[in-house]
């Protein structure tokens, strides 16, 4: 792997004990001078140098303006025979008319690709049990390291000091391109990348825009209405929901699930007050499951939207003098190593399969492949991956056990 002189990079997003697991990467000061990405013309960090008119335009305004994408332009400029005649006029004139001058340097840097790809880590909190992203790293970890890439990881305070690092960290040439994680439905990460020109593929997706951009997600929603099939079919007529409060996309999407079920069943008017939401912490957890069990008419079952969730529901159950999965079922979700070992019912995401197909997409994306025509493969990736529900003994009450009875039961209670 070509290693980069790092000895004259000055990078605030990074520091001596920064996570990267490179101890090659030292980059505790700022990059001097302008970005070097395929963008843009550069000129600062030469003396006095004054860039002109020409220098500002960039790949992306000649292939608007040649109503072509920015791979056709590469391909003009460096694979000319790849790319229709007719085609490699109209991008020709184009360059003529703007001025555009290919940026060499940034050539050459591509050219050596670092084999490296990008991605913030989050911090966890202190009571949550699931480590989703720990596991999605792994499998990211794992995918690359058979094609001979490896992960970059680096921390930011914020979505907007992360998409500058990934932009800075693409146009030093330090990563080939980035993954991001834990999508809102109105994140501007994709947005702003996708400006940038840097190669991304997200671990979720927006509530719009998800056509301009590669994603994998889980089918959150599924995954809590096959919840709520399972509570029904064990006869359970008041089903509650722990969620946490509305703004996350896989969060609102396992709330919908579990909306959307109970409606499917016929069971909306004796669980639509039993949706209560907090943060996602186990004591927040128990307190939510405190506050439905102390009502007139308490749920018999809960779907909670995280392992924390429920973990934290258990406790309330117990301290109740209540049994879990017989007097009271809960169903997690995430199927973290917790809820195997305290008999959790949860739904289980492939987190392996979403780390496999990001990184694919993130590679064949920094790969640029080329189609017959020059044209890159016309689709992003966009997979919605579908999760299972594993049954323990939070939700499966032995033989001859019951929900307990109430107004809304129904001849459906065993």
């Amino acid at each position: 792997m070509t290693r980069l002189d790092v000895g004259r990079l000055r990078a605030p997003w990074f520091s001596p004990t920064s996570r990267c697991g490179l101890d090659s990467l030292h980059m505790n000061d700022k990059i001097e001078g302008s970005s070097v990405g395929e963008e843009e013309n550069v000129t600062a960090g030469f003396g006095n140098a004054q860039p002109s008119p020409a220098q500002s335009v960039t790949i992306s305004d000649v292939a608007e303006a040649a109503g072509v994408s920015r791979q056709t332009v590469s391909n003009v400029l460096n694979a000319p025979s790849r790319v229709r005649a007719e085609t490699r006029e109209r991008v020709s004139r184009a360059i003529a008319d703007l001025g555009y001058h290919p940026n060499h340097m940034a050539r050459s840097l591509r050219a050596s690709s670092p084999r490296m790809i990008g991605c913030r880590i989050v911090p966890m909190h202190a009571e949550t049990v699931a480590a989703i992203q720990d596991r999605f790293l792994h499998a990211l970890a794992e995918a690359g390291q058979e094609c001979g890439h490896h992960l970059l990881l680096f921390a930011a305070t914020d979505v907007a000091a992360e998409t500058e690092q990934c932009t800075a960290l693409w146009r030093a040439g330090v990563v080939s391109g980035v993954v991001l994680y834990d999508i809102t439905p109105d994140d501007p990460r994709p947005g702003r990348l996708t400006a940038a020109g840097v190669p991304f593929t997200a671990f979720g997706r927006t509530a719009v825009g998800t056509e301009s951009y590669s994603w994998a997600d889980v089918d959150n929603s599924a995954g809590t209405a096959s919840a709520v099939d399972h509570l029904v079919a064990a006869g359970h007529r008041r089903i509650g929901f722990l969620g946490w409060p509305e703004g996350s996309s896989a969060g609102d999407a396992r709330a919908h699930g579990w909306l959307t079920a109970v409606d499917r069943h016929g069971l909306l008017a004796a669980s639509h007050r039993l949706d209560v939401r907090g943060d996602d912490t186990t004591t927040t957890g128990s307190r939510l499951m405190r506050e439905l069990l102390d009502r007139p008419s308490p749920p018999t079952a809960v779907v909670a939207a995280t392992d924390t969730f429920a973990v934290g529901a258990l406790h309330a159950v117990r301290d109740q003098g209540l049994r879990p999965g017989r007097d009271v079922a809960v169903v997690g979700f995430d199927d973290s190593p917790a809820a195997a070992a305290m008999g959790l019912s949860s739904v289980r995401q492939p987190i392996k399969e979403v780390g496999r197909l990001v990184m694919a997409e993130v590679l064949r994306l920094t790969g640029r492949p080329v189609g017959a025509d020059g044209e890159p493969p016309p689709e992003p990736l966009r997979r919605l991956l579908a999760p299972e529900l594993v049954v323990r003994a939070s939700s499966a009450p032995s033989q001859g056990s019951r929900p307990p009875a109430g107004p809304d039961a129904s001849p459906l209670c065993l």
